[in-house]
């Protein structure tokens, strides 16, 4: 089974979506790890990364999967090196290259393809898995997804940098050609802006345990 947990940027997809599946006992799966681990590669390497050449070349040569939960690159794990200020200016680029997408799409699929996953991302349940069995759509305005992300203490940015580049993270995501941020027809939406993480995911829950005990009635909360 596939749940599919879709958002902007500084939405808490990742927070929710790990939660969850630590409840449901589902594996958790980060698509926006998979890009940010080839931008990573890109970084390293000794190649331009405005040059979507090398992007593309980069991309197809990385080895990209999951162990213990943690993302790997090459049987490296990079969990903790992906989610630098560096990382943060180039992946929405790197990202919006369809030949790139179709990368991480493929070797996200083969992994769900092997158990009970919780995915989360921009574009999860309107293109890589439009068939998932259950689909949420987080969102909150951008002040809020900024604060959030600078509690996370993750970045040495100040808050008002971050609320920027969050908004031209989304506009980045609305407008690309392939995988734009979108929310799926079916899927429950939930505005998470004054809302607890603990009230986010017990929504969450719900939904995904109702759909894998009883298929075909979900209850859009």
């Amino acid at each position: 089974m596939v749940a599919a947990i879709d958002g902007p940027a500084g939405v808490g997809k990742s927070t929710v979506a790990q939660r969850v599946a630590e409840a449901s006992g589902f594996a958790y799966i980060n698509s926006g790890s998979f890009y940010r681990a080839i931008t990573l590669a890109v970084l390293e390497g000794d190649g331009d990364p405005g040059d979507a050449g090398n992007v593309l070349a980069t991309a197809r040569a990385c080895g990209l999967g999951m162990k213990d939960g943690r993302l790997m690159l090459d049987s490296r794990d990079v969990e903790d090196l992906i989610r630098s200020a560096e990382v943060d200016s180039w992946v929405a680029l790197h990202s919006s290259i369809p030949e790139v997408r179709e990368i991480v799409n493929a070797r996200l699929r083969e992994i769900a393809s092997k158990s009970d996953v919780i995915v989360e991302g921009r574009d999860i349940g309107t293109v890589v898995f439009p068939q998932a069995e259950v689909k949420i759509f987080l969102d909150a305005d951008v002040k809020t997804r900024a604060e959030r992300r600078h509690g996370q203490g993750l970045s040495a940015l100040p808050l008002s940098d971050i609320e920027s580049r969050i908004a031209a993270r989304d506009s980045v995501d609305r407008a690309k050609p392939k995988g734009r941020l979108l929310a799926a027809a079916d899927s429950i939406r939930l505005d998470t802006t004054h809302l607890t993480i603990d009230q986010v995911c017990d929504r969450v829950l719900v939904a995904i345990l109702e759909k894998k005990n009883n298929p075909g009635d979900i209850c859009r909360l």
